[in-house]
């Protein structure tokens, strides 16, 4: 099993979902308090975004909501830290207990589970909250997993680097995918540009072992740079680090781990873009 989440996935059907966690407009008074929520707002970095610093008078649920909306367009690092935040919380009020006084409703619980899911995310019927794991699964049900990864990836999220439970990066995982589906089975002893070839030729993407082709299309060009591009990416990657902390290696900053990561999605979506054209 994987571990807890440290932080959560920010997206606008996030903050929707999360708000409605803690929206009591409909019925009695129910934890978490306007003070819970500031408590967790200024932990997480956000006073900037949240409307009662601006002197407007709102409830919780549009609040929270305000805040986080805030958070991913100024800083969706502190915006995911204010998910985490908020789920710890609601766990600790008794929030996803139905026989708690707090207790969220089972609508905003099943839509929560169904929202987090699409992010690649876990969430309990008791409010844990763990990355999807991968392994076990496979066909089209490890492509829309995979896909979750690829849109976290895109947006520079940290734990899309290495996706759960597999050993592997993203591009890794999504080369093996794309062959498993085109052959069958693929060789676990090949290393990584082998195996990100041999997903380029079985889809029919250019590499740079392809010569170039007077009147080619110039999306071959892209394709090659795409190759050279996933190398450099795996190159990067701090294989003894793989499941403990940072994944890329000490040389790497931040600000050019983000770009990666980036780059990872971008690549892994167009190869899985081109299998869904292949089937």
């Amino acid at each position: 099993m994987s571990k807890p989440a440290q932080t959560a996935p920010l997206s606008d059907a996030v903050i929707v979902a999360v708000a409605r966690l803690v929206d009591d407009s409909r019925g009695e008074s129910r934890d978490p308090t306007h003070s819970d929520i500031e408590f967790q707002i200024d932990k997480a970095g956000l006073k900037a975004g949240d409307p009662r610093t601006q002197g407007q008078t709102v409830g919780k649920a549009k609040r929270l909501r305000a805040t986080l909306s805030w958070a991913l367009e100024n800083r969706p690092s502190e915006g995911e830290v204010l998910v985490a935040g908020m789920l710890s919380h609601l766990r600790a009020c008794g929030s996803f207990r139905s026989s708690s006084p707090n207790y969220v409703g089972d609508e905003a619980l099943t839509n929560a589970i169904c929202v987090f899911k699409l992010e690649g995310f876990n969430l309990s019927s008791d409010g844990e909250l763990r990355p999807l794991v991968l392994e076990g699964l496979s066909g089209n049900e490890l492509t829309a997993a995979l896909e979750t990864y690829v849109r976290r990836a895109k947006r520079g999220a940290d734990d899309a680097a290495l996706v759960t439970g597999t050993g592997k990066d993203l591009l890794e995982a999504t080369a093996a995918h794309v062959i498993r589906e085109l052959y069958g089975n693929h060789s676990s002893q090949s290393n990584f540009p082998t195996l990100l070839g041999q997903a380029f030729v079985g889809l029919g993407l250019a590499t740079p072992s392809d010569r170039i082709v007077p009147g080619e299309s110039p999306t071959k060009r892209a394709e090659r740079a795409m190759y050279e591009l996933g190398c450099a990416i795996n190159y990067l990657r701090n294989k003894e680090g793989t499941g403990h902390g940072r994944p890329w290696l000490p040389s790497v900053t931040d600000t050019e781990a983000r770009s990666v990561i980036e780059f990872m999605g971008v690549i892994a979506e167009y190869l899985l873009s081109a299998l869904s054209r292949k089937k």
